[in-house]
């Protein structure tokens, strides 16, 4: 395992600086400090491993080749084997056992190709019955049945509104809450109605299925959207949960523990017909993933919000009483494996024409005029138009609803693996990438191995989309981004906001910016060779090498941005410092720092230097050279170089 070297403190400024004359300063303006500057050379750009990271597809059969066998009714898709969704959802058989595998609870089906005919299993969905099944690990049953137990003690009234809407109204209906500003515009487009609007009591108190049409209008009925809405009804084919729950044929929460209290709006909704009722996988979960997943898809600009939308239903039918944990993890699970198989089976010319009119259709109906003004539109709502508007809060609700915090049963050091065809997930959120590095980013923010149920063969459990938008997790190979701003969106700008470990090397190149917000702890150096690199964290740039042959580098963050080894730029380089008050969007090299080209200053709301002022804007090890321009927005800059610092005098502007 490679041990990163601990950072080091950065070099406090010299006392001896602060107090040195002004005409002093002044001439070491003129003579560029002093340094023996022929015994220098420059280092080069970082090295790297020279290598990039690859995420192999795992060996066994791929869902999305073989989503037409989750069926049932079927006798050659009726076994773990042969049936896809009972594989992908393998895991739960460390838990729990059904009496025989084989997709018959309530199901007949003559015998075919072969295969031998199906019995209706005599399982009577009641758990402790002769019937039943075999619980293989106590702990993780009891802590599910649990989880449920002391989830629907204490139900919020908020609580008990979202669990009803999310049981009774159209699942696609209520993902759409995830698009905030764009919500009304989508319905509208859409043509999407629901006949379930009320919540009052006395409404709630009563029965009643959805009149609405849940996703839309779609095909030449709706020339605007129809190819759009078309996409998302896709995502249904081979989807059911029906296969899967008669192949587990696990009981539902309230079958299994009188503690667990359905919601008294609800339980009209509990089925009176056990046997045909499992509780593994939770359908209405796997509906609002799926489609969450496709909106996503067509929507990048509100691509985290609607999957935190997606799993927030999926934790509206624990509370509701009506599934638990692991019923809801396991319809996440082949929600997420029927989306990426759906979205391949839309050709790309498919894909891009549903794309394009969701796009223009939004944009026209909001009043966008350009992509990135619709960008700026579905991100510019407020708590009171948009519930996802903290994305840190989104950030941990979508981690904890993956796992709901259970304990690691297995080893928790297991490699990731990427399903096949997962990378088409990330193609408009991500669309600067290749489908290689896409296929890395999921491999690199996936879930530690050791949960319950979520190590399946092909990586489907593990996979957090989320994280996964906020870019690599890990250079575990050099990463090169190139993002042409001219194609607007994210290929303009976009930010990576995960913490990046690993040895790699990241070189970017392009005319676009990519911003870089995490705790970053990546070893193998920061090239800036085209666009623009924006440093928004402290530590931003890693523990390796800086070097900026063209492009910028731009420092927004609220601290001094550490480099903790050497800092290079050619006369091709710019660096744009926002400078605050303090430290604040300086620059600090722990080793050398040799400079050319351009040095461009502007300032943090809030702060105004003073006229003649000094301020610091670069501390190293040791300065080399000097910047060929300087320039201060409302000021006139003159550069000031020491020994190992740099200063620049603000002076009113003529």
């Amino acid at each position: 395992m490679l041990i990163s070297p601990a950072p080091r403190a950065p070099r406090p400024f010299p006392h001896a600086l602060r107090a040195v004359s002004l005409a002093t300063l002044l001439a070491l303006a003129a003579c560029g400090g002093g340094d023996d500057e022929d015994s220098f050379v420059p280092p080069g750009p970082p090295a790297g491993l020279g290598r990039a990271d690859t995420a192999p597809v795992s060996t066994v059969p791929a869902f999305v080749d073989n989503a037409p066998t989750n069926e049932r009714g079927d006798p050659r898709y009726a076994t773990l084997e042969t049936n896809a969704g009972a594989r992908v959802l393998s895991g739960f058989l460390d838990i729990w056992e059904p009496r025989k595998r084989l997709v018959d609870a309530g199901v007949t089906a003559d015998a075919r190709d072969g295969f031998p005919a199906i019995v209706a299993s005599d399982w009577s969905g009641i758990p402790g019955d002769v019937t039943d099944g075999t619980v293989k690990n106590a702990a993780v049953h009891r802590e599910n049945i649990d989880f449920v137990v002391r989830t629907t003690a204490r139900v919020t009234p908020e609580q008990a509104v979202l669990a009803y809407l999310d049981d009774r109204r159209g699942k696609n209906y209520s993902v759409t809450d995830g698009l905030g500003p764009l919500t009304a515009a989508w319905r509208k487009a859409a043509r999407q109605t629901t006949t379930i609007n009320e919540v009052a009591p006395d409404a709630m108190s009563k029965r009643y299925d959805d009149q609405g049409n849940n996703t839309g209008v779609s095909g030449d009925a709706n020339p605007e959207f129809g190819l759009a809405i078309a996409f998302v009804q896709s995502m249904g084919a081979s989807a059911s949960t029906e296969p899967t729950k008669r192949f587990f044929k696990y009981a539902r929460p309230w079958r299994w523990s009188s503690d667990v209290r359905v919601l008294p709006s609800l339980l009209p909704a509990r089925s009176s017909t056990p046997a045909t009722d499992g509780g593994y996988p939770s359908g209405h979960t796997a509906e609002s993933v799926r489609n969450a997943v496709a909106m996503a898809y067509l929507v990048p600009e509100r691509f985290q919000e609607l999957l935190a939308r997606g799993l927030e239903l999926g934790e509206s039918r624990i509370v509701a009483g009506m599934h638990s944990p692991l019923d809801v993890i396991s319809g996440r699970i082949l929600g997420q494996a029927s989306a990426v198989a759906n979205i391949n089976a839309n050709t790309p010319e498919q894909r891009a024409a549903a794309l394009a009119q969701a796009q223009k259709t939004l944009m026209a109906s909001v009043g966008a005029a350009t992509p990135d003004a619709l960008r700026a539109f579905a991100q510019s709502g407020d708590a009171t138009v948009d519930r996802f508007t903290d994305v840190e809060r989104n950030r941990q609700d979508y981690r904890h609803r993956l796992t709901f915090d259970f304990t690691p049963i297995a080893d928790t050091t297991r490699p990731a693996v990427v399903p096949k065809g997962a990378e088409v997930v990330l193609e408009t959120r991500q669309p600067y990438l290749s489908a290689e590095q896409r296929r890395v980013v999921l491999k690199t923010t996936a879930l530690p191995s050791g949960y319950p149920i979520l190590d399946d063969a092909e990586g489907y459990g593990r996979l957090n989309f989320f994280a996964a938008a906020d870019g690599y997790g890990a250079f575990d190979g050099d990463v090169t981004v190139d993002m042409q701003a001219e194609r607007g969106t994210f290929h303009a700008r976009d930010a990576w906001r995960n913490d990046i470990a690993g040895a790699g090397k990241l070189t970017k190149q392009g005319s676009g910016t990519l911003t870089l917000t995490g705790a970053n702890a990546y070893t193998g150096g920061t090239e800036v060779a085209g666009g623009r690199l924006e440093a928004a964290s402290a530590t931003a740039l890693g523990q390796g090498a800086v070097y900026v042959g063209a492009g910028t580098l731009a420092v927004s963050a609220k601290a001094p941005v550490r480099v903790e080894s050497s800092y290079t730029q050619t006369s091709a380089g710019t660096l744009a410092l926002r400078l605050g008050a303090g430290d604040v969007g300086r620059l600090q090299a722990r080793d050398a720092a040799a400079l050319a080209g351009t040095l461009s200053l502007s300032f943090a709301e809030g702060y105004t230097p003073k006229a003649g002022e000094f301020v610091t804007v670069l501390r190293a090890g040791s300065v080399h050279g000097r910047f060929d321009q300087v320039s201060a927005a409302g000021y006139k800059a003159t550069p000031v170089y020491r020994g190992d610092a740099v200063l620049v005098r603000l002076d009113p502007a003529n």
